[in-house]
């Protein structure tokens, strides 16, 4: 168990550099993914969901939370073979059941081939969070190429549409789509501007989706994260932007994934069975976006 106390406040975060999308084991420090300060309550009990972007950071902390509450998840990655096995032997050591699915979001196909994965080994499905990202940092704009604007959105928009799509065919009533936001599309980013555009748009579709479908009883909710110590930020900023990282945040430093996984369980529960449309903010505090 990691004391709070003790998570790396800002500038003591070593400079460091990946290739992206990064790998988890790689990080220093390493990430606070393992849920091991999180205490279940059985919110979960025998439901399904699927988490985009799930070998690493946030997913993986959510996944791990979601089968301590009960439930058995799939988790759909694009590139991190070790870091989705991982994940898989982590949430299976809570006796859950854990489905890998290597695949693309920006696909409208295989978000459809995934959903048919998962209804093939459990029956069912009541929970989509859409959580892939794709992000790279730019001093100038118009360095930033159209292949990379293209990426970003196909991966971060389109694949949360696609994804609800996908799966709405077989949520029904009490059942839920949780969105990752971001506070960039709040107060925005000066080196972060396809992503931070993209996030702006997954709000509105959060709450544009979450009014089409309540007439159905399917809850639509976004988890907002402020700066969160994932393996997307080596693999994406200067090393040099380490020293800072996190000072955004007037708690003085950043997140840690098993921070965030808790208000995912209390969206996807029915503990936030009067919560819709909703954009959750954990971010420690904005002051910032320097």
């Amino acid at each position: 168990m990691t004391n709070i106390e003790s998570r790396p406040k800002v500038g003591e975060i070593p400079t460091q550099s990946m290739s992206y999308p990064g790998k988890q084991a790689d990080m220093i420090p390493q990430p606070d993914s393992d849920l091991s300060n999180y205490k279940p309550a059985g919110k979960l009990k025998d439901k399904v969901a699927i988490i985009t972007g799930g070998d690493s950071g946030i997913g993986r902390a959510v996944a791990i939370a979601f089968a301590m509450e009960g439930a058995d998840v799939a988790i759909m990655y694009n590139q991190s073979d070790d870091d989705a096995y991982t994940t898989r032997q982590m949430v299976e050591t809570h006796q859950r059941q854990c489905l890998v699915i290597k695949g693309d979001v920006r696909s409208k196909q295989q978000c459809q081939e995934a959903i048919s994965q998962i209804i093939e080994q459990f029956g069912k499905l009541n929970i989509l969070v859409n959580n892939a990202a794709f992000q790279q940092s730019h001093q100038k704009f118009e360095e930033v190429s159209e292949e990379e604007i293209r990426r970003t959105f196909e991966t971060n928009i389109f694949g949360y549409m696609f994804m609800a799509q996908a799966a709405l065919p077989h949520l029904t009533e009490g059942d839920v789509i949780i969105n990752t936001g971001s506070t960039t599309a709040v107060l925005g980013h000066p080196t972060l501007i396809p992503y931070s555009a993209t996030k702006g748009a997954i709000h509105v579709f959060t709450k544009s989706l979450a009014v089409n479908l309540a007439e159905r009883k399917i809850r639509v909710n976004a988890v907002v994260p402020g700066p969160v110590w994932t393996p997307a930020i080596p693999a994406s900023s200067p090393p040099e932007a380490l020293k800072s990282w996190g000072n955004i945040a007037a708690l003085g430093r950043s997140g840690q994934p098993e921070e965030l996984a808790p208000a995912y369980v209390f969206l996807a529960s029915n503990d936030g069975s009067f919560v819709t449309g909703s954009l959750l903010e954990v971010s420690g505090g904005l002051i910032s976006v320097e």
